[in-house]
């Protein structure tokens, strides 16, 4: 029985190519239309429908391969998870041009190597997200979502539930917004009827 070659490639955001691992899998023997990918996912997202049909699609005898191990995964468990479930069903995993021999106590250790970095690498890029989120929010430019009503619209909504004319489903269908979204307009915008000091 011939070898068939799956390949997986991935990229974390839309604005990625995945072109450079396409053309990395063709040079290692993994037909065009063996190739699943995902677009968009992280690799600490376990639930990719690319990788679960390639997953699906390997049989014992087979080799799955990947470009670098970061693209397979970037969590130590998951890693191991993915290469412990291929092994136990007879198919070999391909990092790049290097086959994975879960026997070998080298290569175990070099694969728990790789494992680690892509967690890292992983940890690292969410660290410097929050921080730069951080710094943007300090400088003004990451603003929280805007408000659905303009300033004028919640003050019409206050003063026609002030009223008692209007039910929150009544303001929710006028307004085009659902009933949270009136309950917190109510709560940010004072009654008219409301004391504005203290005597």
């Amino acid at each position: 029985m011939s070898e068939t070659r799956i390949g997986y490639a991935r990229c974390s955001t839309d604005k990625q190519d995945l072109a450079a691992q396409t053309v990395a899998l063709l040079d290692l023997h993994v037909a065009a239309d063996r190739i699943y990918t995902d677009h968009g996912l992280t690799g600490t997202n376990r639930e990719r429908p690319g990788l679960a049909q390639a997953l699906a699609a390997v049989r014992a005898g087979d080799t799955l391969v990947v470009p670098k191990l970061d693209r397979l995964a970037r969590s130590v468990p998951d890693a191991r998870a993915i290469a412990d479930e291929l092994a136990g069903r007879g198919v070999k995993l391909a990092l790049g041009a290097s086959v994975y021999d879960p026997a070998d106590p080298m290569g175990k250790m070099f694969f728990n190597i790789l494992a680690t970095f892509a967690e890292f690498e992983a940890d690292l890029i969410r660290m410097r997200t929050k921080e730069g989120m951080a710094v943007a929010r300090a400088k003004g430019k990451l603003k929280g979502k805007k408000p659905k009503l303009s300033d004028r619209r919640q003050t019409e909504l206050r003063r026609m539930y002030d009223t008692g004319d209007y039910s929150i489903s009544d303001l929710a269908e006028v307004f085009d917004v659902s009933r949270p979204t009136v309950y917190r307009v109510l709560q940010r915008t004072p009654s008219a009827d409301a004391p504005t000091g203290t005597a």
